[in-house]
């Protein structure tokens, strides 16, 4: 949950307005990993609430959620594993598609990637109208894995996302 430690991570974070169209203002991350102590920090608040949950594997969303992803599965003693657009993995693949404000998307995850004995962590930058993260839920439930919780460094509480995962464990660092 926010505290303390989130609300000095959160001074770290640009906004960017109409970014990337107008009306919309995007919430830079950048400043806050290229200092190495509020990254280091940020990934281990998001880590920290799943310490002891038996994490086995890290599944992260492209692109941003790679970044945070690696670290955060690194502390807990898990393996990774990118999900990423089509067509950007090398092998077998299971695909999942969602709807967006306007239109679909898909992601997709190595069939492989990870069993029935796996307990995963989603892990990604924001959490907004979480259809990425519903999404990406299907496709680590498809491989007969279970979902643990979702770790987001920001969630965004003025759109739905949180209560389209009520039903889920979800920690975040920053809340807006």
């Amino acid at each position: 949950m926010p505290d303390d430690a989130g609300a000095a991570l959160a001074r770290l974070i640009r906004d960017v307005p109409d970014y990337p169209k107008p009306g919309i203002v995007f919430k830079d991350i950048t400043p806050l990993l290229g200092n190495a102590g509020a990254f280091a920090r940020a990934t281990d608040l998001m880590a920290r609430p799943f310490g002891d949950a038996g994490i086995t594997h890290v599944v992260a969303i492209e692109s941003r959620g790679f970044i945070l992803g690696g670290p955060v599965a690194t502390q807990l003693g898990a393996g990774f594993v990118p999900v990423r657009k089509p067509g950007k993995l090398p092998s077998r693949t299971q695909r999942e598609e969602y709807e967006l404000e306007y239109g679909t998307d898909a992601l997709e995850i190595h069939a492989d990637a990870c069993d029935s004995d796996a307990r995963v962590l989603i892990v990604d930058d924001v959490l907004a109208t979480g259809g990425t993260a519903a999404a990406t839920s299907k496709l680590v439930e498809s491989l007969g894995a279970t979902v643990v919780g979702f770790s987001f460094l920001i969630t965004l509480s003025f759109l739905p996302g949180i209560s389209r995962l009520a039903t889920r464990r979800v920690a975040r660092v920053i809340e807006y």
